[in-house]
């Protein structure tokens, strides 16, 4: 049984055959079809935390591919009336794929061990696959399908920055991140990454303009993520300093792109006139969540297109 937690569950060839399907699909979307590829096909969604892009993204992906959804809340009781063990065990006999957007990621780990379907990480404290994926997706149509670009991450090494770390380096892709003195991505990560892709080019700074440069993506993301309230003050003193602004985009060549996985914080981590600029890419982004999640719906539930 296959399952997406994290992208070290995908070789770098799955990367190729996810997007292969991506690109079918969405040219198919573009030209006014939607092909009904997973007929009867459901899937579960089961979300501890609020959602916009992902929740709607993988409903509309499953409807446009012929298949149905249900959205699973707190309603459920999931860890609370009974053990995740039993809740999966019941959850994977009704339904094909299971997409999980949860606060504990080894709650999620767990889970998905007693469920008899494909799990899907929605997002956790750990990870974000599905957004690396349509991330990753971007760039390469975007550059028009160039292998070796230069992803530079500012600000917080959060659960973004390790997905696109690792789906960088399995892509043959450069990660270049600056983030201050207790927000980088922790060393066991970063080995772990190096262990399975030798030669991986994952660099970590503390400077801001030495990342940007020679970069094709400026990549950021919120400093308080949800969970962190408590921590918002602090953080926001500790990553003044990377805010991505006209200044630091100016220290970018000039193909650059802008990239941010939303919901953005207009003023902190992005200025208005980024956001709102000719090299922002973030709308484009968010509309390739729908593409490439219908190319891992297929991938994971073996259609033959």
């Amino acid at each position: 049984m296959r399952h997406l937690l994290t992208l070290f569950d995908l070789e770098p060839a799955e990367f190729d055959a996810i997007f292969a399907i991506t690109r079918d699909l969405k040219s198919k979307y573009e030209n006014g079809l939607r092909e009904p590829i997973l007929p009867g096909r459901v899937l579960a969604m089961l979300f501890e935390k609020p959602s916009l892009r992902t929740r709607v993204s993988f409903e509309t992906a499953i409807l446009q591919l012929g298949g149905g959804s249900l959205f699973l809340g707190d309603d459920v009781g999931f860890g609370k009336r009974e053990s995740i063990e039993d809740f999966g065990r019941v959850l994977g006999q009704y339904v094909d794929v299971i997409v999980s957007r949860t606060w504990q990621h080894e709650r999620l780990v767990a889970f998905a061990g007693h469920c008899s379907c494909s799990v899907i990480n929605g997002l956790s404290d750990v990870a974000h696959p599905c957004q690396a994926l349509a991330d990753l997706f971007t760039v390469r149509e975007h550059f028009s399908g160039i292998r070796d670009a230069t992803i530079a991450w500012v600000g917080d090494g959060n659960n973004m920055a390790r997905s696109l770390a690792i789906g960088c380096a399995k892509m043959g892709m450069r990660f270049v991140g600056a983030m201050p003195e207790g927000y980088q991505l922790a060393e066991p990560y970063l080995e772990r990454i190096r262990r399975e892709v030798p030669g991986a080019a994952v660099e970590i700074t503390t400077d801001p303009v030495e990342a940007v440069r020679g970069a094709d993506a400026l990549y950021t993301d919120v400093w308080a993520s949800m969970g962190q309230e408590e921590e918002r003050e602090q953080r926001m003193q500790d990553l003044a300093a990377y805010q991505v602004n006209g200044a630091l985009m100016a220290e970018a060549p000039e193909r650059a792109i802008f990239m941010h996985c939303m919901p953005a914080h207009r003023g902190q981590e992005v200025t208005a006139e980024v956001i709102d600029g000719p090299q922002s890419v973030i709308f484009q982004q968010a509309a390739n969540r729908m593409h490439v999640q219908k190319g891992v719906l297929a991938w994971l539930l073996g259609s033959s297109l």
